[in-house]
């Protein structure tokens, strides 16, 4: 008997959203269990730069500017979450921060237990704001990951001389 898939509730399998996300999830577990979660975030660092360095340029040209203003760099962030369904607001911009919440991972519920992909908002966010301020230290101050009811990220402009904290990345542009 031949056996119609499509008319089985609740459908079976993965849409490509749920498959994405599912190996993205696995594959920050196979390498948070093999080299640790410091090495596995190293590898997700790049990633986020690579897409940050992208996503700069996008942003910069869809605004007519070699260099967006804090303003820009918030609804950019934001935007850019948004359109991975991503839920962030801003909480606070102004010279010397930004501060974003989140109520809405990309990743969904597969970031739980899944801090190396924090590093993907993390360096993303960082670059974009010093490729723009010259200096930005992120901070993940709340995260799904971690097991928090939201994420909440600060975007610091002001370089300051005292080392990162655990939940810190420093990151320099190419201004002067």
């Amino acid at each position: 008997m031949k056996l119609d898939l499509e008319k089985v509730e609740p459908i079976p399998g993965f849409d490509k959203d749920e498959f994405m996300r599912t190996l993205i999830r696995e594959l920050a577990g196979i390498l948070e269990d093999t080299v640790g979660v410091q090495e596995a975030s190293a590898y997700v660092n790049h990633v986020g730069l690579l897409i940050g360095r992208a996503l700069n340029r996008d942003y910069r040209a869809a605004c007519a500017t070699d260099r967006l203003d804090q303003e820009q760099i918030a609804s950019a962030l934001v935007h850019l979450k948004k359109r991975i369904d991503g839920g962030f607001s801003i909480e606070q911009v102004d010279d010397d921060m930004i501060i974003l919440v989140n109520s809405a991972c990309p990743f969904g519920d597969k970031v739980v237990g899944r801090p190396s992909l924090c590093r993907m908002t993390a360096n993303v966010f960082g670059h974009i704001a010093a490729e723009n301020m010259g200096y930005a230290r992120v901070g993940i101050k709340e995260a799904f990951a971690r097991g928090d009811t939201r994420c909440r990220v600060s975007v610091s402009f002001r370089h300051l001389q005292t080392e990162p904290a655990a939940d810190e990345t420093d990151f320099f542009g190419s201004l002067a």
